[in-house]
């Protein structure tokens, strides 16, 4: 399959710049932005998700800031099908598009769609759950190694909800859960090409905490305090709020949950760009290196392939 459509999936861990670089990319395409930070759908969650302000998105338009409530139930997959759904609309009047977040879930399913997995019981999810309620995060990696090593050498150890899942799968099915990554990928009426955003340890470090700095002077805390009926929610198990939750019931200090906050993001990015680098054909880009992405954009639209890439 051949197509016109580009979309350019602008990827990287947090911090990296991919608001004002996808921003730009939109300016200088005359197109418009699909963001994939599933955090930034709700619209209660503002200042800890590094949402685009008012007057960024004014500059181009955006989907899916501000799109849900934390109430709300939505997966990755009505992502996948709410996102090609804006995207068919854009492609009617424009030949390029941008697709932005940090999570590589998500910009896979619009990009490559989602493996299809079986139905999880009641019973598997409560199974899954006691194990890890009663023996941490330790009982969920120990499960997964067991009954999965190849998708346990791959995996973000560190991450409970990739851990949980994958162990539901496997109980349920009693198949391996990565038996389950080679099915058949449906083709898309767009050619993606991946920019990944990287930027030098130090510097990322250094954004980061100016970053949390500047979310606690636009009133992170008072932010969180509002979202504690719903500190339950999915969306809510995220760092730039647990660590409020943990402060706000007298477990740690004020002061200890800033510096958590900072360190638990400093963690993300690493993991984020530990698999990037093990994902996907990207393109890696310092963010200010707007001439040499451009460059790239433009080289890729010259060269219309066929639609066969995935991450």
């Amino acid at each position: 399959m051949t197509t016109t459509n580009t979309l350019f999936v602008v990827g990287g861990a947090t911090a990296t710049g991919k608001t004002a670089t996808s921003i730009w990319l939109a300016q200088a395409f005359g197109t418009e932005i699909l963001s994939a930070d599933s955090r930034q759908f709700y619209r209660e969650m503002s200042i800890g998700t590094a949402k685009p302000t008012l007057a960024e998105r004014q500059q181009a338009p955006h989907h899916f800031i501000d799109s849900l409530g934390v109430a709300d139930d939505y997966s990755v997959g009505n992502f996948e099908q709410d996102a090609l759904k804006v995207l068919e609309q854009i492609f009617q009047t424009r030949k390029t598009a941008i697709l932005t977040g940090g999570s590589g879930l998500y910009l896979n399913a619009v990009c490559a769609g989602l493996d299809v997995f079986p139905a999880i019981s009641v019973e598997t999810k409560n199974r899954v759950a006691a194990g890890e309620q009663t023996k941490g995060l330790e009982w969920l990696q120990a499960q997964l190694a067991e009954l999965d090593p190849v998708y346990f050498s791959k995996i973000d150890r560190q991450n409970p909800a990739r851990l949980r899942r994958a162990v539901e799968v496997c109980l349920e099915s009693g198949r391996p859960y990565s038996s389950f990554l080679v099915q058949h990928k449906p083709t898309r009426p767009f050619h993606p090409v991946y920019l990944l955003l990287e930027l030098p340890r130090a510097e990322l470090y250094a954004r980061i905490e100016a970053r949390v700095d500047a979310m606690m002077e636009a009133g992170l805390e008072a932010e969180a305090r509002t979202l504690i009926p719903w500190r339950h929610r999915p969306a809510l198990r995220t760092v730039g709020y647990e660590e409020w939750f943990d402060f706000f019931d007298g477990k740690i200090s004020r002061a200890e949950a800033i510096e958590k906050i900072k360190q638990h993001s400093r963690n993300y990015a690493k993991r984020q760009a530990t698999w990037f680098r093990k994902h996907g054909d990207w393109t890696v880009f310092h963010p200010d290196d707007r001439e040499g992405i451009m460059a790239f954009c433009t080289a890729q639209l010259s060269r219309n392939p066929a639609q066969d890439a995935t991450i």
